[in-house]
């Protein structure tokens, strides 16, 4: 399986992405800059976390225009993979890939923290996951808190498009377990396609056993392990 890691001035996870792929997943991946117009032939597009653009305007708000996005937008309708993680989730949201939008944390305040999440809805990123299993995921954002109108909440409830919640360690979904103040918990969700997917905490940072912590393997596995049945 071919990755491609979407790089953009600002961005500060691409190298991290690369690591897990490359050099713990052992998978083919390439870094693409914002103003190629080509993916190279890659399976899977990784919009990474980061500051793109120096979160001018809004976080996302310029990067969508970038000559890459043309492309990964092309290949998202075409029903290619895209992933996009933080920055990379608040890109999708505003290019329109993913429903709702990332806005600032209710407590006005960047956070940093290691953050137990829980899957929601079974997709390619975490079917290799227990349903009512809590897994710490760190995470890093100032914009993070999901909004979307009543009418897009109940069409992505409806349609099983959240993919992740925000937990405690025992998977309870609690006030003090909503780290942003995001609806419903939200910590992810899809497109209606099933092939665009968008989250906020950190799974590329939860995959080195020199870390202490491996839980973000499950996804990155999740996702080599069906697109290879697939083919």
């Amino acid at each position: 399986m071919k990755f491609g890691v979407v790089v953009f001035p600002g961005s500060n996870c691409d190298e991290d992405m690369v690591y897990a792929l490359r050099d713990i997943m052992r998978q083919q991946v390439v870094k693409l800059w914002h103003k190629n117009t080509s993916l190279e032939g890659c399976d899977m597009v990784i919009l990474p976390g980061g500051f793109s653009y120096g979160d001018y305007l809004r976080s996302g708000a310029i990067a969508r225009f970038s000559p890459i996005m043309t492309e990964v937008v092309n290949h998202a309708q075409k029903g290619g993979y895209v992933l996009g993680i933080c920055n990379g989730f608040q890109i999708l949201a505003e290019t329109g890939l993913v429903p709702g939008a990332l806005i600032r944390n209710i407590n006005l305040q960047f956070i940093c923290d290691n953050q137990y999440i829980k899957p929601a809805n079974n997709t390619l990123i975490n079917r290799t996951m227990q349903k009512d299993t809590a897994y710490k995921i760190p995470i890093a954002h100032g914009d993070g808190r999901y909004y979307i109108d009543s009418e897009g909440l109940k069409k992505i409830t409806d349609n099983e498009q959240i993919i992740f919640k925000y937990c405690d360690e025992n998977g309870d979904i609690t006030y003090n377990s909503n780290p942003n103040g995001s609806l419903l918990h939200i910590a992810g969700v899809c497109n209606t396609g099933r092939n665009v997917f968008g989250m906020m905490p950190h799974p590329e940072r939860a995959i080195d056993p020199d870390l202490g912590n491996t839980d973000g393997r499950l996804i990155f596995e999740s996702i080599i392990e069906q697109v290879l049945v697939s083919e």
